[in-house]
């Protein structure tokens, strides 16, 4: 889910549950917008996590590794 549907799911589900005055025999509303503003926030903690997680850099490169060559000298 983006960001843009997580937050969308919150809007939605905040005004079925404080703006909307419907009653139906069916399905309680307010519990449809409860459950739209729950799952909206945690699709929106868990992509603001993976988003930090993507967004931090990774250690810079270690120090050069510098060989050294042994010459025998024979004579």
């Amino acid at each position: 889910m983006g960001i843009v549907l997580c937050i969308g799911m919150l809007a939605v589900g905040a005004i079925l549950t404080l703006a909307v005055d419907w009653n139906t025999d069916a399905v309680n509303i307010d519990v449809v917008g409860l459950v739209l503003m729950a799952v909206g926030l945690i699709g929106l903690c868990v992509y603001v996590s993976i988003f930090k997680r993507r967004r931090t850099q990774p250690p810079g490169p270690a120090a050069p590794v510098v060989v050294e060559e042994d010459h025998h000298h024979l004579g």
